[in-house]
Parts: structure tokens; C-alpha cells; sequence
């Protein structure tokens, strides 16, 4: 499928925009057994989780994994759910703009960019020990569930360069 949108630019002239590029794979028709196991895993690992706390997990790991189907999906999720532009755009730079999260959700972001950035080494213990003082220990093992399901979605987004602009909230759920 190729888009054909265009940019309305300040001067009034339409630029279009680049052409959309296909998926590789539709790989959930082509290992559907796996796709189920993965929707039955994330529904599982957002129990006793906030939803928003959720969606700005998801959305932190999207970036970080340049996972464009999962911003897409998770942002308007998000969006859909009460969270606001500002804190949206702002978790890109959430270091710098911690004032606009709670330090339970600043404490969730932290652990979510060490269990995704997995290259710097283990999920170092200061990280680990403030998102424990957030979390209740089964709440915090649901975290940390929800953000490795995460991750996984976003490998087989990112792999299979899932086409990102057509989700609408609430058409799927992980």
C-alpha cells in the first residue's frame, strides 16, 4: 500500500510526501500461532498495570527501538486514554523534562529505557532499587513484563518494517 498524502506548506502549495514504503512480511498471517501467543503475553502482562503509566512505557521503548508502528499504535492509544500531546512528545527528552512525570512514571521510564538499551550492560541496581521503592514487587514483575512484551513487539515491528499511519485506537490491543 502507497500513500499519496500531502504536506499543505505556509505558502499554500501542496508538497507530497515521501511514498510509503511496504511491509516485508506479513508475518502475523505467515506465524499466526506465534502472533497469539504474543497478543495472549501482552494482554497478560498489563494486569494491575495503569494504562497510562503503560502507554508511556510502550511508547519510551518505540523510541528507543525506532519501532514506527508501535509509536504510531501506542501514541494514539495513549492519546485515546487522556494523556496529554506535552507528555507525549516530551518523553523523547524525559531526562530533561522530568517535571512532567510523576516519580513513579519517571522511575518506570528509567527502567524501561535499561531493559531496552540491554547494550550498556545490565539493568543497573540504583535503577532497579528506585523503581522497587515505586512499585509493589508484583506490580513491578508486571512491568517489567510489559516492557520486555514491548520490546518484543517492537523486534518483529522494527524486522518486518511494519507500515506505521493506519492504527486506529483500539483496533488491537498490545
Amino acid at each position: 500500500m502507497t500513500s499519496t498524502h500531502a504536506h499543505h506548506t505556509p505558502n499554500g502549495t501542496d508538497t507530497p510526501y515521501a511514498p510509503e514504503h511496504p511491509a516485508r512480511m506479513p508475518w502475523a498471517q505467515l506465524a499466526p500461532e506465534v502472533y497469539k501467543a504474543m497478543v495472549r503475553l501482552d494482554a497478560a502482562s498489563r494486569k494491575g498495570l495503569d494504562p497510562l503509566l503503560l502507554e508511556l512505557v510502550k511508547v519510551r521503548a518505540s523510541q528507543l527501538n525506532q519501532c514506527a508502528l508501535c509509536l504510531d499504535m501506542h501514541s494514539k492509544d495513549a492519546l485515546a486514554a487522556g494523556e496529554s500531546v506535552e507528555r507525549i512528545i516530551q518523553l523523547s527528552a524525559w531526562d530533561e523534562s522530568r517535571h512532567f512525570y510523576t516519580e513513579k512514571e519517571i522511575a518506570a521510564i528509567e527502567l524501561t529505557d535499561a531493559i531496552t538499551v540491554l547494550t550498556d550492560g545490565f539493568v543497573p541496581d540504583d535503577v532497579y532499587a528506585r523503581a522497587a521503592d515505586h512499585f509493589e514487587e508484583t506490580e513491578l514483575a508486571q512491568l517489567i513484563a510489559a516492557i520486555t512484551v514491548i520490546n518484543a513487539w517492537n523486534r518483529f515491528g522494527v524486522a518486518t518494517r511494519q507500515v506505521p499511519g493506519h492504527y486506529t485506537p483500539g483496533d488491537l490491543k498490545h
